[in-house]
């Protein structure tokens, strides 16, 4: 213990050692010299600012720059999100093409007389790309009408950013900052033609982010939604800017395109539903669609089982279940532990519901909405299925799970989904089996979870949970055997004979960064037994 401790401390002085050396080598000559290594070539390929419309909230009303006071505009008493804002420049797409250009260049002008040389704030790492990708696909306002000093400096300074980029990007832990560095890379790559080191390194990034980050499906490693989609918007992006600027696009960017996008129709389009897995809550993806449709491209996927989900529909019922196994560390930043939960839709409107997710890291909702009890799992002792521990400022995996004996059964009227899990093996010696089957001519559910133990010499508690939507009313029935639920104009009994059934108030985090009041029904029961089934059923009235 005494040497592991050692180590520990060893390892943490080490790499403060290795930070502060890093820190004053970045603040250094040398490192100045050695981005400011640039070439006199010019703009040549300018993009159209409306292929970034997938990744850009444009407001409905246009700017002026003569709006914003250009004397104080980098003052130093804002806020972190505000001087995130403003340095990455995306505000530049919402500024009416009309906005004097003279202006908007003597923004850029008195933010390179600020920020000429590196400096950790202003040049964090995805600062750097998005401001990139901003002052070059904005160039109307940006660089039109400009005189050739200030191409020169602006020239230089997109260049210089990008030098920093290449030095940096091997060093970013976040793998959406590698996809946005990689995309600003490749488009001063493009846009300065003369110059094939910026395009050429983009493309190698690029291939590695593939590589080391989606598997063989077309799916993240992560196994979270919204990352998927993340991947593909950018991917689409770098292929219009190959075809806008009239250069051959490599072909695994069309191969990655077309599994990403047959996972994107395989979790979103088939069902138009967000369902609450893995760092996912409610979406856009509706003004995605229309991106798609309006620069043609379709997506098709017939599969029921794909990247660890398992998805079962009908015109009126939609059965979605988590069955894959949890994503290694370094994918698992925005893991839920919510192994073999699910959830039910019917007439689009959802019965049943995980809790969604609180992507805000720095508020205690993080930790709380990825817990196994905020999915409609069972729990042993009130532990999750997965342990996390805490990493920079965010929480990972640290003991995690493996799904198996993978069942998926679907037929018109009949359909199963069924898997186990090891999550509580090792704390408590038990393998979790979960079966849910669905008979569409009845509209019900029966489930079956079931413990196995290899020792049953130590009771323990295990608790079930179902969480509704919260436009959902529950009311038990005399009896305490049943609970009938209202989801606005459909009323569902779910009913189990040989345990416990009550209901409890929960919080649901279905929107980005906010949440409500909602119900859970719960099964509770104590297991002192090698094998114990645990049968339910969700019948509609």
């Amino acid at each position: 213990m005494i040497i592991t401790n050692s180590l520990g401390i060893l390892g943490q002085f080490y790499f403060k050692i290795k930070k502060s050396f890093k820190s004053i080598y970045k603040n250094s000559n040398f490192y100045e010299k050695k981005i400011s290594k640039t070439f006199d070539i010019g703009f040549e390929y300018k993009p159209s600012p409306h292929l970034l419309s997938s990744i850009i909230k444009y407001q409905n009303k246009k700017y002026k720059i003569e709006d914003f006071a250009i004397e104080s505009i980098w003052q130093n008493n804002l806020s972190t999100k505000e001087y995130e804002k403003l340095n990455n420049f995306f505000w530049f797409f919402s500024l009416d093409l009309k906005s004097s250009k003279k202006t908007t260049q003597i923004v850029i002008k008195n933010w390179i007389s600020n920020n000429s040389k590196y400096q950790k704030k202003s040049w964090e790492f995805d600062l750097t790309a998005k401001r990139i990708i901003s002052w070059l696909s904005n160039h109307q306002i940006t660089y039109e009408d400009s005189d050739q000093e200030y191409r020169s400096t602006f020239d230089h300074m997109i260049q210089k950013q990008t030098n920093h980029l290449l030095n940096e990007i091997k060093n970013s832990t976040e793998v959406e900052n590698k996809m946005i560095g990689c995309a600003a890379i490749i488009l001063t790559g493009l846009a300065y033609k003369n110059h094939k080191q910026y395009l050429d390194n983009g493309l190698n990034l690029l291939r590695k982010i593939i590589k080391s980050s989606i598997d063989n499906q077309g799916f993240p490693k992560s196994r979270n939604i919204r990352q998927l989609i993340f991947y593909l918007k950018y991917f689409i992006i770098i292929r219009e800017w190959f075809k806008e600027s009239q250069s051959l696009i490599p072909e695994y960017i069309n191969e990655t395109i077309y599994y990403l996008g047959s996972s994107y129709a395989f979790i979103w389009q088939n069902i138009k539903q967000d369902i609450f897995f893995n760092g996912n809550y409610s979406s856009e993806n509706t003004e995605f669609d229309q991106y798609l449709k309006r620069f043609g491209y379709t997506f098709k996927n017939q599969i029921n089982e794909l990247g660890g989900y398992a998805i079962l529909k009908n015109k009126k019922i939609i059965l979605a279940a988590d069955i894959g196994s949890s994503p290694s560390k370094i994918f698992s930043n925005d893991y839920q532990a919510g192994a073999l939960s699910f959830e039910i839709f019917s007439n689009n409107k959802k019965l049943i519901s995980n809790s969604g997710y609180y992507p805000n890291i720095n508020n205690k909702f993080n930790k709380l909405s990825r817990s196994t009890a905020l999915h409609c799992a069972l729990t042993i002792e009130d532990y999750s299925s997965c342990n996390f521990i805490k990493h920079q400022k965010n929480l990972i995996v640290d003991k995690g799970l493996k799904v198996s004996k993978k069942n998926v059964v679907f037929e018109n009227n009949y359909w199963k989904i069924s898997s186990t899990h090891d999550g509580y093996l090792i704390k408590f010696g038990a393998i979790y089996e979960r079966e849910i089957e669905f008979y569409p001519e009845q509209m019900k559910f029966v489930g079956y979870d079931k413990l196995f133990r290899k020792n049953s010499n130590k009771e323990i508690k295990f608790d079930i949970r179902f969480h509704l939507d919260p436009n959902s009313k529950v009311m038990k029935t005399q009896d305490n055997k049943s609970i009938l639920i209202e989801l606005e104009q459909e009323g569902w009994k779910f009913s189990c004979d040989n345990f416990d059934i009550n209901i409890d108030n929960g919080l649901y985090f279905g929107n980005k960064n906010l949440y409500k009041e909602n119900q859970n029904i719960f099964i509770s029961g104590m297991n002192n037994e090698k094998e114990q089934l645990i049968k339910w059923e969700i019948s509609k009235l």
